[in-house]
This record gives structure tokens, sequence and C-alpha cells, in this order.
């Protein structure tokens, strides 16, 4: 039994990677993660292949487990790994609650790769492996502080894994969206507090996300980023000191 495995699936880039994951090849069962069951259960009216909703919370290790235990007990081989789970939080650090923060890491970064090292025993050559990063991966950002830290150990994680499974033929892919248009938001702004963003210099549509991610991906990129802005953005980041980078996000934002 051939699978893709895609976790964030009930929303966002998450859900529209698991509608197009036939761009990827065809698989006998798609299993689908995120914590909402009825989310995962609606998918089945739109993903191309058969779906197994898995209603589970990343943050938990043993549910994590879980799904290493339904991949030894079933051993299907893993076509595809889509990490599209993750969360953010805009605010001070010190105003955060800790549970918060941990729960960003233990999501954003811990999941992401305890599972991708669960799945990879039981992927062969041709495989892929996408993991959703972010541009804030290329920068650090006061008041974005723990969410833009999580995204670079995503965006490196996955550059270096690339590389070391190279010879197995097995791809892995860090997708890095601008701001973008999807529930990220209901989760990473407290309405009860004075915004720390005030200005989006580009809002992008998820389904352009994830169509410029799969041709990226059939192209051998180990990045992918959609849209002139947020190219450009990443690209001043690398060149630009980085007290540089953060004053001016400072300024923009009236921080």
């Amino acid at each position: 039994m051939r699978i893709a495995i895609i976790t964030g699936a009930s929303s966002g880039m998450g859900r529209r990677f698991a509608e197009t994951c036939d761009r990827a090849g065809k698989f006998d069962e798609v299993w689908v993660i995120a914590r909402r069951a009825g989310r995962l259960e609606e998918l089945k009216e739109s993903v191309p292949f058969p779906v197994r909703p898995v209603a589970i919370d990343l943050t938990d290790r043993k549910a994590v487990l879980s799904v290493r235990d339904m991949l030894e007990k079933e051993k299907p081989e893993v076509g595809l790994l889509v990490n599209a789970g993750g969360f953010g939080r805009f605010e001070a650090f010190t105003d955060t609650d800790p549970e918060v923060n941990l729960n960003m890491v233990d999501l954003n970064c811990e999941a992401l790769m305890s599972l991708t090292q669960y799945v990879l025993p039981f992927m062969s050559f041709g495989s892929a492996v996408v993991n959703i990063a972010s541009v804030a991966a290329f920068q650090p950002i006061p008041y974005i502080n723990i969410y833009a830290a999580t995204k670079a150990f995503v965006l490196y994680f996955s550059r270096a894994l690339n590389r070391e499974l190279k010879q197995k033929n097995i791809r892995v892919m860090a997708v890095c969206p601008f701001w973008t248009k999807t529930e990220f938001f209901q989760r990473a702004v407290d309405l009860e507090k004075p915004a720390v963003v005030k200005k989006y210099i580009a809002m992008y549509e998820p389904e352009k996300i994830v169509d410029r991610a799969w041709t990226d991906l059939k192209k051998g990129k180990d990045v992918s980023k959609y849209g002139f802005k947020a190219r450009v953005q990443a690209a001043l980041c690398k060149i630009l000191p980085h007290k540089l980078v953060m004053s001016v996000w400072m300024k923009q934002q009236k921080l």
C-alpha cells in the first residue's frame, strides 16, 4: 500500500496539499492528521484518493508515537509526507504564556522532526518530504520571536536533511510562504491586546503557495518561495545586517 501523510490537513495549506496530492503521484490512501475530526472527515469529499482521518494533537508526544505504531503495524510505502501543522503568536516574548511558547516549539519543531524520523524508514526511491517553513525563517523578528525561530529550524533542518538523503533519492523541501490567507491569524492575534502587526505588505492565497510548491518539488528545489515580494525580502535578509532588518521591521510596524 502506497500512502501520503499530511499534517495540518484540516485547513489552510495543509488542506490544499491534501486536495491536490495527486500532483505527487498515485496513492492508495491519504492519512490526514489534525485535531479537528469533523474537518478531516470532510476531506473525503475533496481528496482524490481514499482518506484515513487521524484526529490527534501533535504537541502530545504519545499521539505522535501512535502514528509511528500505525506505520510499524501496517508497513506501508510512504510516497509523500507533508508537515503543514504549525502556529504562531504575535506578541512580546515576556507577555506570552510560557505554555504557548512551549507548544509552538513542540508543534513547529519537535512534532515535525519526530514524525519525519518515524516516516523515513517507510520511504523509498522517489519519495518526498515537504515541510512548511516561512519567509520569517530568514530573519529574526521581534514580537514574532519564537515563531520565526521555529521556522528557521524547519528551513535549515529541511535543507540539511535533503542533502543527507540525496543518495537515497528522497527529496526534502521547505516551503517558505509570506503572509497567507489562512486561519493562522485566528490564533496568532490576540484581539484583546494592541496589534503587533499593523501592516501586511502582501497577502497571498494558499492555493498559489501550494501550486508553486508542487512545481518547485518537481524542479528539484530544496526551498520554495512564492511571490515577488516574498523572494525580494528573503534575498535582502541574506545580504543586509539583521540589526538593520529588525530596525526596518520595528519602524514598519510602529513598534
